[in-house]
């Protein structure tokens, strides 16, 4: 009797504190129900916000300042021509619609024979320009010759030592094309073969031609970043990797001679010539690892005066400029000079 009254006892205290636990504890579903609202009711808080805060930026930009995107903008637009742009090409599509050029040190130099002579550097980015402006995609390769040249140095340096030098120059003078460029409102990359990074982008190929096709200028510098290569050599090797449709050499020259025309007056100037006579007569238009390597990727060589104005738009333009050299068999004999 007393066991049965204690475990009778024992279910009821149970039940109670049951019963207690479940008044204490309200249902799950009663507990989430409040934390629950329409996605719609909760993302409307955040758009509002998202809307006063772009008015606020938008009431914050200068009219100085959006003039400033529109000109960036219209920049990236290559196929657009600008007004007074020019100096020779006529008003056709361009024939080549991706070129090479290369600039040598010593145009760079111009009269003074050393350094930098704005007055060129100038002239050559306003070439550029208007190239550009045509809807023509130029990337460029700059030598260093007008401060050091690793092909002709004294005996107390190596070779290649002196070729890094060289390249180091290179990359100057393309930072300093870069300047003169972007000062005219042109979208310019420097890519080194050195990598240097707090001046200039590490060469990739896809990233180049990338930027070609949104309407940047692409000048490369340091050569191919490896010594007893000229930057001729460099310059072909870029084409060829850019598929750049056309060599453009400019020089202080206007075109190729049978002779040197500053030590031989009576120089004749050829205006067609074949990679194999180019390479069998050793005309010094440029070394044989750049002809050959234009040869066997069939791009054409125009070699051709880059301070007289006009001439690359004209070049780029196919207009009859300079010489042209190409895998032909109507080669045309010298021109009087």
């Amino acid at each position: 009797m007393a066991s049965a009254l204690a475990a009778r006892s024992g279910r009821v205290a149970s039940s109670a504190t049951c019963s207690a636990s479940a008044q204490r504890a309200p249902p799950r579903c009663a507990a989430a129900a409040p934390r629950r609202r329409p996605a719609a009711a909760a993302a409307a808080p955040r758009r509002a916000a998202r809307r006063a805060g772009g008015a606020r930026v938008l009431a914050t930009i200068s009219p100085d300042h959006a003039a400033t995107e529109r000109r960036m903008y219209d920049a990236l637009r290559p196929h657009q021509q600008q007004p007074g742009d020019g100096g020779g090409g006529g008003d056709g599509a361009p024939k080549y619609r991706r070129v090479m050029l290369k600039v040598s040190g010593e145009a760079l130099a111009g009269a003074r024979g050393f350094g930098m002579a704005p007055e060129v550097l100038e002239l050559i980015a306003g070439e550029i320009k208007a190239a550009h402006a045509r809807g023509v995609q130029v990337c460029v390769v700059v030598g260093g010759g007008n401060y050091f040249r690793g092909a002709s140095t004294w005996d107390g340096i190596e070779r290649a030592t002196a070729d890094y030098v060289g390249m180091l120059a290179t990359v100057m003078n393309a930072l300093c094309l870069q300047a003169a460029l972007e000062k005219m409102g042109v979208p310019t990359r420097v890519q080194s073969a050195i990598e240097m990074k707090e001046v200039a982008e590490p060469y990739i190929r896809r990233r180049a031609i990338r930027q070609l096709e949104t309407g940047h200028v692409v000048i490369f510098g340091a050569g191919t970043g490896n010594p007893y290569f000229t930057t001729d050599t460099a310059a072909a090797l870029r084409a060829a990797e850019m598929n750049a449709e056309v060599f453009l050499k400019a020089t202080k020259v206007d075109g190729i001679y049978d002779c040197d025309p500053v030590k031989h007056p009576e120089a004749k100037r050829y205006e067609r010539l074949s990679y194999r006579r180019v390479a069998f007569e050793g005309l010094e238009v440029m070394d044989e690892t750049a002809i050959t390597l234009c040869k066997e990727n069939n791009i054409p060589v125009i070699v051709f005066n880059a301070l007289a104005p006009g001439n690359i738009l004209r070049a780029a333009m196919g207009e009859e400029v300079g010489t042209v050299v190409a895998d032909c068999d109507d080669e045309l004999p010298p021109l009087e000079a």
